[in-house]
């Protein structure tokens, strides 16, 4: 009886995606752009949960799923680049059973849907999985986000990127005493790239966001201190965030939940509890008139007193409609993880990405040595001064902006067309949107289209370079590492400074080389680096599934 009820059901589902999806495609028809039908809807949340495990059986099958096996997968984008685009053209849409998704790899159209904030809204549902400890700057409409705007982007202007430059060099400076030891051999192996860049930008995020200030450790150093507590528990949460926003971690650390489930329970109660203290010692410190910390945390304390100076204002005096000011503390919770998530994993996975690339391009690291020689001199990196030498390191802001080319940290920018058709204009032809429909700026596919950039699956940072030896800004709404539009993201110039000193402090006098294996060419553990960087997952963010398969060492010049 049970199991017939479940086939009645699943049935019954079926039936129901089938037609959802005709509906769909009868109203996508009318928008005259080429269609791919797609039975599951790419944003359910239980497909989100279960594709991998999914997978592990389909891919049994001795036959192919045709278009389902490629846009069915989550972080379809990095594989498929801009091939679909050049099969489909500039305009497509993948239909299904939650609604109509409209791909678009035309820079103008996507720079006019980018600036056009009230007709293709932030789906902020879409972005509900960020909430974990509250809403954030990312989950807000467009009439809150100024509000979080506002707080967030106080403390990350360019009076600190000082102490940005400074916080990450002597954490690079840190790491490469923990690779080479107190005696500097002049070839020391890498225990961990990805684990000890995410230690390291975790460091630089600590100390200029909230002013803890940690000493770095390398993944060969297991001692558990502070710093590493919080980023194992902050790691923990990154990595499960989708089954948090499913299962409460309140209700995943009750004692007849799987082992697993309490782990990943714990460890969000435990970031939960830095966060609280954090707040609590700059509330305190403001409280008793000290100047605090003058980081992030400062600034949201500020935020939760005016919020609470807000909510003893008798409510009939405020105008009908008014948008609150300030932060509430499950906002400053919400934003304190979403800043550890873009600030810190972000920054981490492009420099996983760029150690491995440079490791694989040798002559890429000496036009970067060129450079840091010229520019650096003999200077003792004491003296390295961030407003005299930062704008000058052009080519190792090269190297970041062609590694945020062919690896950004988010594939996708999702909008959603408002309750009303709304006119886009592609090319020569006009478009009318139908109302709700899911608009999808192809942000890799045009970084990575031969239309805009030649050989464009290339890595080579040297295409930034002019010869003046400027650094080029490309085409209008062709690249996209920080978004594009109002909205874009407040830390741009902090994720730049702290690549280029922690790039700078590497490559001054040393050299990454790739360790071959017993009887492997050097040209043959080259290009098995390479492959490491094209074997990706996406959970939040796009990274390497595992960078250690890859042993790399650091050699003194």
């Amino acid at each position: 009886m049970f199991i017939e009820a479940l086939l009645c059901l699943g049935v019954a589902w079926l039936t129901w995606s089938m037609a959802s999806m005709e509906f769909h495609h009868r109203r996508a028809r009318a928008i005259g752009i080429p269609l791919v039908r797609l039975p599951v809807d790419p944003t359910n949340v239980l497909w989100l949960i279960f594709e991998a495990y999914i997978w592990r059986i389909l891919n049994l099958l001795p036959f192919s799923l045709g278009s389902f096996a490629l846009y069915s997968r989550r972080g379809w984008h990095f594989y498929d680049k801009a091939e679909s685009h050049l099969r489909y053209g500039p305009v497509w849409a993948l239909v299904s059973p939650g609604g109509i998704y409209v791909y678009v790899a035309e820079p103008d159209t996507v720079h006019d849907i980018f600036t056009r904030r009230q007709d293709f809204l932030r789906p902020s549902k879409l972005y509900k999985l960020l909430e974990v400890y509250g809403p954030c700057i990312s989950t807000a409409s467009w009439k809150d986000w100024p509000r979080h705007r506002k707080v967030l982007a106080a403390p990350f202007n360019e009076s600190i990127m000082n102490f940005v430059w400074n916080e990450s060099q002597k954490q690079a400076q840190e790491m490469v005493t923990a690779w080479t030891g107190s005696s500097h051999k002049s070839e020391a192996v890498i225990p961990s790239v990805a684990r000890d860049m995410r230690t390291l930008s975790l460091n630089v995020l600590a100390a200029t966001g909230f002013r803890r200030s940690y000493t770095f450790r390398s993944a060969a150093q297991p001692k558990q201190d502070e710093a590493s507590t919080y980023r194992n528990a902050l790691q923990t949460v990154l990595d499960n965030a989708i089954f948090l926003m499913l299962v409460p971690y309140r209700l995943a650390v009750l004692p007849f939940m799987p082992k697993s489930w309490i782990g990943v329970g714990k460890a969000a109660s435990d970031f939960k509890q830095y966060m609280i203290q954090m707040l609590d010692e700059e509330t305190s410190a403001l409280d008793q008139g000290k100047e605090g910390s003058g980081g992030l945390m400062t600034a949201f304390v500020r935020a939760l007193h005016t919020s609470e100076k807000e909510d003893g204002v008798d409510k009939s005096s405020k105008p009908t409609g008014s948008t609150p000011k300030g932060l509430s503390v499950d906002e400053i919770f919400g934003n304190i993880f979403v800043i550890n998530f873009a600030g810190h994993d972000t920054t981490a996975n492009t420099l996983a990405f760029a150690t491995l690339l440079l490791a694989a391009n040798p002559s890429v690291q000496e036009w970067v040595g060129e450079e840091l020689e010229q520019v650096l001199q003999n200077r003792q990196q004491s003296k390295w001064d961030y407003a005299l030498l930062f704008p000058k390191l052009l080519r190792c802001q090269a190297v970041l902006l062609e590694t945020l080319r062919l690896y950004p940290p988010i594939l996708a920018l999702p909008k959603w067309s408002n309750d009303q058709p709304q006119k886009l204009r592609v090319g020569e032809k006009t478009l009318t949107i139908p109302p709700n429909t899911g608009i999808m700026p192809s942000l890799l596919a045009i970084q990575t289209h031969p239309k805009y950039w030649p050989k464009p699956l290339v890595w080579d940072p040297r295409r930034w370079i002019n010869e003046k030896g400027d650094l080029i800004s490309p085409r209008q709404s062709t690249y996209f590492p920080w978004s594009d539009g109002p909205q874009n993201c407040p830390g741009e110039k902090f994720a730049q400074v702290e690549f280029v000193a922690v790039l700078a402090t590497l490559l001054k006098s040393r050299r990454i080389q790739v360790l071959p294996a017993e009887g492997e060419s050097v040209e043959k553990a080259q290009q098995r680096c390479l492959e490491a960087t094209q074997d990706c997952n996406l959970e939040l963010l796009l990274r390497m599934k595992d960078a250690d398969t890859v042993k790399l060492a650091l050699v003194q010049v």
